[in-house]
Parts: C-alpha cells; structure tokens; sequence
C-alpha cells in the first residue's frame, strides 16, 4: 500500500511498485484520472513504447499520484500542476522528487459557468447564488482545484455556497444535463478541458485572485530516474504539448475513442514532435 506523509495526503491506493530499477525496460507512470492528465500520460506512454519501453499506468488520487513518485513506487507523472493548484503536494514532498519542469504551458484553474448564465464574477455569487441553487459543483476531495475552491468561497465571504464533491465525470455530466435543460450551473473546472471544446463556457473573473494566475502542468520523476534510466530522463525532460494539441485529443476521448488509440494516432501524425523528444535520448 502506497504510505502517504500526512492525513491530509488521502492516498488510500494500493501500488505494485515500479520494475524499472530492475529490468531497465519498464517504466510506471503514476497519473490522476483528469481528462488532461489522461491525454498527456497515454502520449507519453505511446512514445516510451515506440522507443522499446514496457509502460504500465496506474491511475490515483492526485495527493497519491505525488507520494508514489516520491516513494519511487511510480518512475514520474506528467500531472503536476504548479504553482499554485498543487502546491501543497509539492511542498511537502519537493526533497523527495525531481521536478523535470512543464509540459503544458498556459493552463489555468477557476469556476466557470454556461455563456448565457447572467454571473460573470466570483463576487457575484454572494447576491446571485440562488440562480445555481447556491451549488458550485465540484470534483474529487482534497484535488488541488477543490483547496483553491475552499479558499474562494472563505475569501469572497461565500458562506451560503455549498462545494459539492464529486469527479471529473460527475462534474461535467452535471454540465451537460444543466445546459441541456438550459439552467444555469457553476462548476469547477481548468484549461486544458475538452468541455471548453464542446460548450460556450466562460470563467467567472476572480478579482481576488484566489485561483491564481496562470498556471503550468509540469514532470515530476522519483529523484534517481536520470540515473537509472537516462534515456527515458532525456524524454521526459523534452516532453511538452500546447493546449490546443491536448484539447482537441481530450475532446475525441470524450466522444468515445479509446485514449490509447487517440494517444497512438497523436504520436504517428506528430512524427517530427516525437523525433524532437527522442532525440537526445537515443
């Protein structure tokens, strides 16, 4: 069982464990199950097989995600999100991983609403919370996003606003039948997200800054991977996406492909991107 370093950690995963110290061939990716994450991994592990890697995924809480990397249980993760929406995680683990640095620039996190909903700010919810019946929908406890949601509501003196937990999936099934109903509804959400793809959305200002401002998804590897795997450190280390790369996949594995095959479409169209990240490591 992954041991986490605090309560507060909530990882509860169980984990085999990384085989890559002793086969040299296998490397284990630690992931979150966010529509993002999901793309960013599946690549990755496309490209690492093609370079004759076995890639095992295993996906876990976001604080779990973190600790298995710190633990050397997982090899790395493409999740981290930096500064601010993980910066808890990072902070008590920063002595214990390497964090390689970002592979999705210009990602942001905050609450958005349906276009035609008449709120444009977080502010506005302190006289207008009942047109979403005082609900900001949520997704999982103890995600980054939920601790920066917590803090809006206590900085924006948002006491009648409930934050419902839930997930990615509940969250934006929750989207889907307010807007198919036509009623209005708040949710937390980030860029990249394949829902900006699909629906007219808007993020709701945040004059307080309590979300942050802009934001990376950065690579995060157990401290001896360059050691002991140098080739796949090299990749990692060259492994980026632009959001619009990340949304459009995200979008197609929402409408029902595999991400596997979207991963593997993704590598062999994007040939030259792939030869830039392999480069040094071959």
């Amino acid at each position: 069982m992954i041991r986490v370093l605090t309560a507060a950690l909530l990882a509860t995963a169980a984990y085999a464990g990384p085989a890559s110290a002793q086969s040299g061939g296998t490397v284990d990716l630690a992931y979150v199950e966010w529509s993002d994450a999901v793309v960013a991994t599946n690549i990755l592990k496309a490209v690492l097989e093609q370079e004759g890697y076995t890639v095992n995924l295993t996906p876990l809480p976001a604080a779990a995600m973190w600790q298995a990397v710190a633990t050397g249980e997982a090899d790395a993760m493409v999740a981290a999100w930096l500064p601010v929406t993980h910066a808890a995680y990072y902070e008590e683990l920063k002595d214990q991983v390497e964090l390689i640095g970002p592979n999705v620039e210009g990602a942001k996190i905050g609450w958005a609403v349906p276009a035609y909903t008449d709120i444009a700010s977080v502010a506005d919810l302190k006289e207008k919370g009942g047109l979403v019946d005082n609900q900001v929908i949520g997704i999982d406890p103890g995600a980054g996003l939920m601790q920066a949601s917590e803090k809006a509501i206590e900085e924006y003196d948002l006491s009648s606003i409930k934050l419902v937990e839930g997930s990615d999936a509940t969250m934006t099934a929750a989207l889907k039948d307010a807007i198919d109903r036509k009623e209005d509804i708040v949710v937390t959400t980030w860029t990249p997200h394949w829902m900006f793809g699909r629906w007219d959305l808007k993020y709701l200002e945040d004059p307080m800054g309590a979300f942050g401002g802009e934001e990376t998804v950065n690579t995060v590897a157990r401290l001896d991977l360059a050691e002991d795997m140098p080739e796949v450190h090299a990749i990692l280390k060259n492994f980026k996406l632009s959001l619009e790369e990340e949304q459009k996949v995200m979008l197609e594995n929402e409408e029902g492909a595999d991400p596997a095959t979207t991963a593997k479409a993704w590598v062999e169209a994007n040939a030259d991107t792939v030869s830039q990240w392999t480069a040094a490591s071959q």
